[in-house]
């Protein structure tokens, strides 16, 4: 339980880190990612960002 606890940290950290560089290029910003302001606070749910990343990796995974 811990280790995954612990890679799901590192994965977000990599994803917060990379998340400018990734806006660059347009993701974050695609159809179906909702952006919103709650409470004074802005909301990103990049839901469209987030499953095109995980069918490049799951490509990447399976031919390499």
């Amino acid at each position: 339980m811990f280790r995954w606890l612990f890679v799901v940290f590192l994965a977000l950290m990599v994803i917060d880190w990379l998340l400018p560089a990734l806006r660059r290029i347009g993701l974050g910003r695609l159809p179906g990612d909702l952006h919103f302001r709650l409470m004074g606070r802005e909301w990103n749910v990049p839901i469209v960002t987030t499953l095109l990343l995980s069918v490049v990796c799951s490509f990447i995974a399976r031919y390499v």
